[in-house]
């Protein structure tokens, strides 16, 4: 898990006003005199792949917004294995749930590399209690957090492997090009959806094979799509 001293301190407000995804973020909808209340410093920092942001059960010292890259979100199963309920992207929060109870309910685990801002909790409390405009943001995000999980959940962990496959593939696009896919290890992929690894890898070398994605790189972690109508018909 990464430390809780500043390896990459924030330089100053001004920074956060000038964020070129806050238009995703909590901060999106805060003025001037709502930026005069944050006193506590905002950590930017850079994470490699695997990194531990926090573990779940673990005492909270902040929630994190995503700004490049992908997080993970696992979760233990009473029978000791370990199901990841969902993938974040630019501009997703991580470690909403804290702010209930100042606990961790999953770990988030670096997949990809990343870049995140840590926001203290007493930050987020006191612009909650003095700004509406944040009040208003931290409830859409939750509710969309919850409603992702769900969707993710309902998706994939439901039908046939190949059903389970394409709708990751599907849910996996790039946001600025449809057409591009980034995925992960195959293990990571089974443990979201429920199925072996190699039913994973079996499943995404047959939609190769029936030149429904194309493989961009060496690794198997990028794809483009080239049939699209094949995947929602899955």
């Amino acid at each position: 898990m990464i430390p809780i001293k500043t390896e990459s301190a924030w330089k100053g407000i001004s920074d956060c006003r000038n964020c070129g995804i806050r238009d995703m973020v909590l901060f999106a909808d805060l003025n001037e005199k709502d930026f005069g209340l944050i006193h506590a410093p905002i950590d930017d920092l850079d994470l490699r792949v695997g990194t531990t942001l926090f573990q779940e059960g673990s005492a909270a010292v902040g929630i994190f917004t995503l700004r490049s890259g992908m997080i993970k979100l696992v979760r233990g199963t009473v029978d000791g294995r370990q199901r990841i309920v969902r993938v974040l992207r630019p501009g997703d929060v991580a470690g909403l749930e804290a702010l209930a109870d100042a606990r961790y309910d999953t770990d988030a685990v670096a997949l990809t590399e990343v870049s995140v801002c840590r926001i203290p909790l007493s930050v987020i409390h006191e612009l909650d209690a003095q700004s509406p405009r944040l009040h208003k943001r931290l409830m859409e995000k939750w509710s969309r957090s919850l409603r992702e999980a769900d969707d993710w959940l309902a998706d994939l962990n439901f039908g046939t492997a190949r059903n389970r496959v394409s709708n990751f593939v599907l849910k996996m696009r790039n946001a600025n090009d449809a057409q591009i896919v980034t995925i992960f290890a195959r293990e990571d992929m089974g443990a979201m959806m429920d199925l072996k690894m190699e039913t994973v890898s079996r499943e995404v070398s047959a939609l190769v094979r029936a030149h429904v994605i194309e493989p961009l790189d060496k690794y198997g972690r990028v794809y483009r799509v080239l049939r699209l109508e094949q995947l929602q018909n899955a």
